[in-house]
């Protein structure tokens, strides 16, 4: 870890720079390209004092302690790279931003991972452009620390390098955290950098009957760029191939609770695992379609007594 300068003042470091910057001057009438390459590294160091000396050391003392502190100061915000340079003040920034992610269970992406969740419909920012973000672009999407991560990502790099599809990477790595959200980096890490990840999560919901829910498709609850599969189970096939613009309205107009008996996310634990899902009035095989008037939300219990209903008749 990179120990702070001595001196923490910003005002005197300013002047030492501006002090440097004017005895460069000298050195630019010189011929000598590494003469003057070499006279910049002082100024070059002073302005990193300068960049890390505007945190007080009394609330981050190291590079790793001042991302965090100005990511927590901007949640939510969309954050250029090069002002976690600067306040970082060290070359090796980004290895302290991956190790805030990976080892200590803070929600950072970057603009790649925000476009390809927005792209999905799964990235509702109000503060910041994603269209606009960059790689070297990143956000801070809760202010809550996850202390499980450090271990999901190690479960992340065995899943990432087994030979088997996208799809079922992600399938995988998900069906091994039930009931846990999970960030949109590590599917993305569990992807291998792959774009399609945030498509084939879609597909895993909407095609294959996965109980995988979103802050904007089946709990409101979530954080921002959080995916959670709720239970290990797919739902019954003439209850898949519903759009997420028809779940999500169907989800809103039922209040996320269930139509028969009221359960809701709210009352979810471990030893009642049920989550929502949706049910067609007129069953699918029989032309039922899947509008909102053909659609009602049940959860997993009083869904499955239907079906049992339906096939002993």
């Amino acid at each position: 870890m990179t120990k702070r300068l001595q001196c923490e003042d910003p005002e005197k470091i300013r002047s030492q720079l501006v002090e440097l910057l004017v005895d460069f001057q000298r050195h630019l009438v010189k011929s000598d390209l590494r003469s003057k390459v070499c006279a910049l590294i002082p100024a070059y160091k002073k302005l990193r004092d300068l960049g890390s000396s505007l945190i007080p050391s009394e609330k981050a003392s190291a590079a790793r302690d001042r991302i965090l502190f100005y990511l927590l100061r901007y949640p939510l915000t969309v954050i250029s790279g090069e002002e976690l340079m600067v306040v970082a003040g060290i070359q090796e920034w980004v290895r302290r931003l991956r190790e805030l992610r990976c080892q200590f269970g803070w929600n950072i992406v970057n603009g790649v991972t925000a476009k390809e969740m927005s792209q999905e419909g799964e990235f509702p920012l109000e503060n910041g452009d994603v269209r606009n973000m960059g790689p070297d672009d990143y956000i801070l999407l809760s202010t809550e620390q996850d202390k499980e991560a450090a271990y999901r990502w190690h479960v992340a790099n065995e899943v990432r390098r087994k030979r088997l599809s996208v799809r079922d990477k992600l399938l995988e790595y998900l069906r091994k955290n039930v009931g846990r959200p999970i960030s949109g980096e590590e599917l993305r890490y569990v992807a291998n950098e792959k774009t399609e990840w945030a498509r084939r999560i879609r597909e895993l919901r909407t095609e294959y009957g996965w109980p995988i829910v979103t802050r904007v498709s089946g709990n409101p609850d979530l954080p921002v760029g959080v995916y959670m599969l709720e239970d290990d189970r797919q739902s019954p096939i003439h209850d898949r191939i519903i759009p997420d613009a028809a779940r999500r309205a169907v989800l809103r107009r039922d209040g996320y609770c269930c139509r028969s008996c009221g359960w809701s996310h709210k009352e979810w634990n471990r030893s009642d695992p049920r989550h929502l899902e949706l049910h067609h009035v007129k069953p699918h095989a029989q032309g039922g379609e899947n509008y909102s008037d053909n659609l009602i939300t049940l959860c997993t219990v009083c869904h499955d007594e239907i079906h049992a209903n339906d096939q002993e008749r």
